[in-house]
């Protein structure tokens, strides 16, 4: 196992974050900004090694040399639960290429179908950032590693972001993606027989977005 390409963050940030986004009583709003702030981090810390290009400039002082950031980012979030991820992303990488990627599970095969891709035909930038809050079963993550790698983004160019996956998930996917560098907040040890990531945090689309069905609802 890759263990090296996988990196679980450990922050009492995160840690008190992510306790909120578990809580049933946390609304939507809640919700997001949580989501938000966990994805700021995430991000961050999976950007450290980023290639930098130096310039020099003026400040009102004097001259000084300073950095940007030299590969060009994309962005691609995992339809709809992604989008959830994005905004902070793009507080980092203001200039980044978004990507949409539409990929559900079906319910009972648990198997990922995929319905949209926003990819371009070849492409247009050095360095894919995967958005993906859940990894469950594995499935829908690798669906979409296999569309990046297929547009033609090498896997090591590849860093998956993710708020909370099951054990068994991150199994699958560094078993069928060993070179995939992975970021993750927190990791559960269970998932239930409906491949529902156990204590989990619910529906992250529904609780995001509020269309939590009534008997879903507390």
């Amino acid at each position: 196992m890759a263990s090296e390409k996988l990196h679980v963050l450990a922050h009492p940030i995160v840690n008190a974050r992510l306790s909120k986004l578990r809580q049933t009583s946390t609304n939507s709003k809640e919700f997001r900004e949580g989501i938000h702030d966990i994805s700021m981090i995430l991000g961050i810390e999976a950007s450290r090694d980023l290639e930098e290009e130096t310039f020099s400039g003026q400040t009102p002082v004097g001259p000084f040399t300073g950095s940007v950031i030299k590969p060009r980012i994309g962005l691609t979030p995992i339809l709809r639960a992604g989008m959830g991820m994005t905004d902070a992303l793009l507080n980092l990488f203001p200039a980044a290429s978004v990507y949409h990627l539409g990929i559900f599970r079906e319910k009972v095969s648990l198997q990922p179908v995929e319905y949209y891709s926003k990819l371009p035909p070849n492409p247009t930038v050095d360095q894919v950032f995967l958005l993906d809050p859940l990894i469950a079963t594995g499935g829908t993550a690798c669906a979409a590693m296999n569309m990046v790698i297929e547009w033609g983004i090498p896997v090591n160019k590849i860093k998956l972001l993710c708020v909370l996956a099951s054990q068994d998930g991150l199994n699958r996917v560094q078993s069928e993606f060993p070179g995939v560098e992975i970021w993750v907040a927190a990791v559960d040890p269970h998932l239930t027989p409906n491949g529902l990531i156990s204590p989990g945090l619910g529906d992250t689309g529904d609780r995001l977005y509020n269309t939590l069905k009534d008997a879903d609802k507390v």
